[in-house]
């Protein structure tokens, strides 16, 4: 077995994903390489710094960076290992798209040489690692792939998805168990040997397609108990009762555990992955199409009601937050960035964005008229705030400095706040 100082591994894509999985790696002693189409992501990351907000994430890439374990390039290497860690995003009718990584599988085929692992991480539909296998093959017809012939392979092609929450990436790669399939069992056992190098989790194996769909099942459940919370939220508010009370008294049950609703659901995994099972399955999966329909137009409703908030009150409007999840930057899916965004084109400059973690409101708001402000400004300044995002930040905020204002709290982070009511039919708490 090739040592970690001698161990030459290639991580493509640097983003949420691909880069802290590059520094936990380079962090063993290990030489990586991050490979990315941006020219300014490698640019900041060989300057030792980082382009995304993740805790821990900044000192570690620093210090690996300057031990020489970690560098990063728009082009490709050979290396012993190769771990694809690139968006699998889908179009308009929900069909998933694995272009990105069809096309750094065409990378890695290009340095493969005999004796290389390719293991793909991105959350995938079932049957793309295969995808990647035959691809390979196709590309690389000198090379024996795994499960063509009866001969042993002269590279191993497997699966491991990731399962990290934002905010607790660094020390979730290492601590959660981890899933990997091979498309043959000496794949996963290859692949197994690399990530015991720096998971302290259980690494179990399987098939490259039953781990796919592992990571599809785990968001889609996830999905789908968020779906429950969300409706449940919509009845209350039609019966008008404290959903965030029923909640809680309902999870004193020994086996309830409601979760807790909000303007939708966003980020890269839950709002898009299920839909991957949708697409491949629609006759049966109605209830994972369902939830879907529920989170997206929870995030209508929302919009509906922070507007007729809105338009029964004069004066700014804060809305407070962006983010898909609290105290991150990630804004990809966001729920929140979609009301406050609507909000934004239909109330123009009335609209003010507080969002702790972007130093610019994205493009997507331009010629909004809306502006970014900070959450002392939209206190003093704001009667109307509509909380999106529950951000350690917004929830420090006392009683005091706002039980004037009229408040639409989509996250229930504030369960003190005065209830009332804007005009008779208007109920302002969701």
């Amino acid at each position: 077995m090739v040592s970690d100082s001698e161990l030459q591994v290639v991580v493509l894509g640097l983003g949420y994903i691909g880069l802290p999985t590059a520094a936990v790696i380079a962090r063993t002693g290990a030489h990586v390489l991050g490979v990315d189409v941006s020219a300014s992501v490698v640019d900041t990351v060989n300057s030792g710094r980082v382009h995304i907000e993740e805790v821990d994430l900044d000192g570690l890439v620093s210090g690996v960076v300057a031990r020489g374990t970690l560098r990063a390039s728009t082009q490709i290497a050979p290396a012993d290992v190769f771990v694809i860690a690139v968006p699998t995003p889908f179009g308009n009718d929900h069909a998933p798209d694995i272009t990105y990584v069809l096309q750094a599988a065409t990378s890695v085929a290009a340095v493969l040489k005999p004796g290389d692992t390719v293991i793909l991480e991105s959350t995938s539909p079932v049957g793309t690692t295969e995808q990647v296998r035959d691809l390979l093959a196709r590309l690389r017809p000198d090379l024996k792939v795994p499960g063509r012939t009866g001969e042993q392979a002269d590279i191993a092609v497997a699966y491991c998805p990731e399962r990290v929450l934002p905010g607790r990436i660094l020390q979730e790669l290492i601590d959660n168990d981890r899933v990997i399939g091979g498309v043959t069992p000496r794949c996963a056992r290859k692949a197994l040997a690399f990530y015991r190098r720096f998971v302290r989790g259980a690494c179990v194996t399987t098939n490259a397609r039953a781990a796919e769909m592992t990571k599809l099942t785990e968001n889609a459940f996830r999905d789908v108990n968020i779906a429950f919370a969300n409706e449940l939220s919509l009845v209350a508010d039609t019966m008008g009762v404290d959903v965030w009370e029923v909640i809680r008294l309902a999870n004193r049950h020994p086996r309830v555990n409601i979760l807790n609703p909000g303007p939708g659901v966003g980020g890269h995994c839950i709002a898009v992955d299920p839909w991957f099972l949708v697409h491949a399955d629609p006759a049966n999966t109605p209830l994972i199409r369902t939830a879907r329909q529920v989170n997206d137009g929870k995030t209508d409703h929302v919009v509906a009601q922070a507007a007729a908030l809105i338009e029964s009150a004069p004066g700014p409007v804060a809305c407070m937050g962006l983010a898909f999840k609290a105290n991150i930057d990630d804004f990809r899916e966001s729920p929140a960035l979609k009301v406050a965004l609507t909000l934004a084109e239909r109330f123009g400059d009335r609209i003010r964005v507080v969002e702790p973690y972007a130093r610019a409101l994205p493009a997507a708001f331009a010629g909004t008229g809306a502006v970014l402000t900070d959450v002392d400004t939209a206190i003093e300044t704001c009667p109307v705030m509509i909380v999106l995002v529950d951000h350690d930040v917004f929830r420090s905020v006392p009683l005091e400095e706002r039980a004037t204002k009229l408040v639409l709290d989509t996250r229930g982070i504030w369960p003190d706040q005065p209830r009332r009511r804007a005009q008779p039919a208007l109920r302002v708490a969701v």
